[in-house]
């Protein structure tokens, strides 16, 4: 299934077949291995203790716009609003409100709410990250930049489809006496639209958290399998209140309690599988040979890279535009995984430089130095020479006369291995 290459497919059933095929295989791995289970379960319990500050920031920012009355009408029609919890909630976020026309609201409460909004998005940024292999975080700056604008977008999203809401019921209520308007649509219209705006905004979750490029396409179907279990979730979850009434008479007023811990758990376990799929369809590539890759000879491997070089060479000595690492490895059907780390390693080298090209996205490549003065045996001695050497504090005498006699005979074959790149 891996040693099929993109280019190798056999029409568009075939394509889909084993993208499919593939994408369920590296989803089911990177949950096992990245362990999405535990993550959504720290994600749930970082939401319940930032829950009530992050409703206040929205609520607060709502009633600058005078709207917080329509945010509470979406709480009421929402799971929450099936728990009875949105009263209880709304209380303390009226609470903690109020403490900010005191004093000392103004100072630690301040910096309290804004910490706990801050490591809530931190966390989810983190756990996208994590899924996406993505080391580096966004700078302090962008990141509150960017939790700031969500903070302030979600009421004023809200509201859009509160009144999108409406528009739609309007709408279908006004052409009832239509033939093509049956009582299905009726009933249903409203419904779909709902499903609509949860799946816009899983695409653009899965678009905007992970501190990396995620193209549309690879959000795309993640956004709407995830947001239409979202919503079955919901449904599911509003039964269960009513077939599990009985649980007041053991947890009493704390009844609503594990079933919003269990929603909430599960929604973010949603949502990291979704973020795992957009990984596995945009990087679906990456895989492909990959224990063959992971269990290759030095030698074959320094072939592909020779050969990759003498490409590059060649293109460059005839004024042919330079390629991307997708186009050198889609050109003689090589694994991409393999292509951008041997592309890397002699850009680090210094035999390679990283080129933009007006009208590619990715960056291309082309020869770092003078094509004339790359030998096969320049680039055998850059590549064995990359990283630390000799960092032993105390090695043996016989050692060290060993290591000068190896290094003494390396340099004497490497001197009659002439032979220029472009040449073979």
């Amino acid at each position: 299934m891996w040693r099929v290459t993109k280019t190798e497919y056999n029409g568009f059933f075939q394509r889909i077949g084993y993208g499919l095929i593939r994408t369920i295989v590296l989803v089911v791995r990177g949950f096992t291995s990245k362990n999405l289970n535990d993550t959504a379960k720290s994600l749930t319990y970082s939401l319940i203790f930032s829950i009530v500050p992050i409703l206040a920031m929205i609520v607060a920012v709502a009633k600058g716009f005078g709207v917080s009355d329509v945010i509470e009408k979406q709480l009421n029609t929402s799971f929450l609003g099936e728990t009875n919890m949105v009263p209880t909630i709304m209380s303390m976020v009226d609470r903690y409100l109020e403490t900010a026309q005191g004093g000392v609201f103004i100072g630690i409460g301040i910096l309290i709410l804004l910490w706990a909004i801050y490591s809530f998005f931190q966390s989810v940024e983190t756990a996208f990250n994590m899924i996406w292999n993505v080391r580096k975080s966004r700078s302090i700056l962008r990141q509150a930049t960017t939790y700031i604008a969500i903070v302030v977008l979600i009421p004023v999203m809200i509201v859009c489809s509160a009144g999108i809401n409406i528009f739609v019921h309007t709408t279908v209520e006004s052409a009832a006496h239509l033939e093509i308007v049956n009582d299905y649509m009726r009933a249903n219209g409203v419904k779909f639209f709902q499903f609509v705006i949860v799946w816009v905004f899983f695409i653009w979750m899965y678009m905007a958290i992970p501190n990396t490029k995620v193209r549309f396409t690879s959000a795309l179907i993640p956004g709407i399998v995830m947001g239409t279990l979202f919503q079955l979730l919901q449904m599911l979850s509003v039964y269960l209140i009513a077939m599990l009434s009985r649980t007041s008479i053991v947890y009493g007023a704390f009844a609503t309690i594990p079933i919003l811990m269990t929603w909430l758990q599960y929604t973010s376990l949603l949502i990291l599988i979704g973020a795992e799929m957009s990984y596995a369809i945009q990087n679906n590539e990456e895989f492909e040979y990959e224990q063959d890759v992971n269990s290759m000879s030095r030698r074959y491997k320094d072939f592909i890279m020779l050969y990759l070089l003498n490409v590059i060479v060649k293109r460059f000595e005839a004024d042919e535009e330079p390629l991307t690492a997708h186009e050198l490895a889609i050109r003689d059907h090589l694994p991409i995984r393999l292509v951008n780390q041997l592309l890397g390693r002699m850009t680090e080298t210094g035999l390679l430089r990283e080129v933009y090209v007006e009208g590619k996205e990715d960056r291309t490549f082309q020869p770092a130095m003078d094509t004339h003065k790359i030998s096969i045996g320049l680039v055998a001695d850059r590549i064995e020479k990359q990283g630390t050497e000799e960092f032993l504090q105390s090695p043996s005498p016989e050692m060290q006369a060993f290591w000068d006699n190896y290094t003494a005979l390396l340099e004497k074959y490497r001197s009659l291995d002439s032979v220029l790149i472009n040449e073979l």
